[in-house]
């Protein structure tokens, strides 16, 4: 068996290797003369996969370690008879640390406190559920839209309007859709993005085109009470570079990049893998992820919550880096910003997840715990393990 994998894929080799032959490489190159012989297709985002690609080839299986299927053709495959699988949820921790940063950097640009604003939620899947989950965890007031999930359950949902209306803080987390009753494509188009209340902080980590980017960066011109976080964009890889330098936080579609959302994905599509072939999984993620660098944090009873908050979330993450990294990135002719959006994504830093840390509190301090459990990390009891005090 021939199996051709998305040089960015983490362990293929690991999982896959007893399978057949495996290659790499780049996923914006792979054409149809690339999948000569190849049964299995492993991809990213960056890969379009459809009629066009696959139409007399040999592949019968094509995984996607990612969220999103929006670069899949399903319909074909399902005619053409093409298994298929994704990986929903993977990487939906990561991208909710990577919105907790940027509210952080937010609110020391702005001066202003977390708690006191209304958070609104645009699609409550796999990452805009478990954001929900965290800002609520934390005593934040949220609301949610949620068209498809409010039909299937009714109660506990707003509509858009209500949201544009109410919320200083809008986070997108909805699939990209052209078609349909609730098509996504320039759903904040230019009249909903003038009905942005007064300094509002709009993050996008969902699809670049959920949000029509021309008329983004005219309200920010005009503008200059409201605050953009973008790690999606039209027309990836080419950014609108005036786009970017209007934002106070851009970065190049990496809110998801964690360590461990990328091996879920691809222990995801292996699990698939197998139950498509009748075979039983020979290997188990646990044993391939590596050991968190810092094993355990110690916060004295003294502390406050909100500053901890912030220890917390930038000892993993904080995104100003890669807001760094990507400006520096918009330099020269369109060829050469291209090859730096995908360069960036392509040596992208280790990077772990909030609820990979141990936390441990010196003393009896209630609010404190409820600032651990709302970041879903761990609360653990006393030791004399100590790997760190954040005083």
């Amino acid at each position: 068996m021939r199996i051709l994998a998305d040089e960015n894929i983490p362990l293929v080799d690991e999982l896959f290797a007893g399978h057949g032959d495996i290659r790499r490489m780049a996923g914006r190159a792979i054409n149809r003369a690339a999948l000569e012989g190849v049964e299995v297709l492993l991809v990213r985002s960056v890969t379009r996969v459809d009629r066009s690609l696959l139409e007399g080839s040999a592949v019968r299986f094509v995984g996607t370690c990612t969220i999103g299927t929006d670069h899949l053709d399903l319909d074909y495959f399902e005619r053409a008879g093409i298994a298929w699988a994704s990986a929903p949820g993977c990487n939906a921790r990561g991208v909710v640390d990577y919105v907790l940063g940027s509210l952080l950097t937010l609110a020391e640009t702005c001066g202003s406190a977390l708690p006191g604003r209304r958070y609104g939620v645009v699609g409550a899947g796999e990452v805009g559920g478990r954001l929900v989950e965290v800002w609520r965890g934390l005593g934040w007031d949220v609301r949610v839209c949620d068209p498809p999930r409010q039909a299937r359950e009714a109660g506990g949902f707003v509509g858009l309007e209500e949201i544009l209306a109410e919320c200083d803080v809008i986070s997108l987390h909805t699939p990209l859709t052209h078609q349909g009753e609730h098509a996504t494509f320039h759903l904040l188009d230019k009249p909903r993005l003038a009905r942005l209340r007064p300094g509002s902080w709009l993050i996008n980590a969902s699809r670049g085109a959920v949000v029509d980017n021309q008329a983004l960066r005219e309200q920010l011109r005009k503008r200059g009470d409201l605050q953009a976080v973008l790690d999606v964009w039209e027309n990836e890889p080419q950014v609108d570079v005036e786009l970017a330098k209007l934002c106070r936080i851009a970065t190049p579609h990496i809110a998801g990049y964690s360590l461990d959302g990328k091996l879920r994905g691809t222990a995801q599509i292996y699990q698939a893998f197998c139950q498509a072939q009748g075979l039983a999984p020979a290997r188990d993620l646990q044993a391939l992820v590596p050991e968190m660098p810092l094993r355990e944090i110690v916060l004295s009873d003294v502390a406050e919550p909100q500053e901890s908050l912030a220890a917390l979330c930038r000892l993993v993450y904080d995104p100003r880096r890669d807001d760094a990294d990507f400006r520096r990135s918009l330099q020269g002719d369109e060829a050469a910003r291209r090859a730096a959006f995908d360069r960036l994504r392509k040596h992208y830093p280790v990077r772990r997840e909030i609820d990979g840390l141990q936390v441990r509190i010196a003393g009896q301090a209630p609010a404190l715990e409820q600032v651990v459990a709302g970041l879903g990390a761990r609360l653990v009891g006393d030791s004399d393990a100590i790997c760190g005090v954040l005083r």
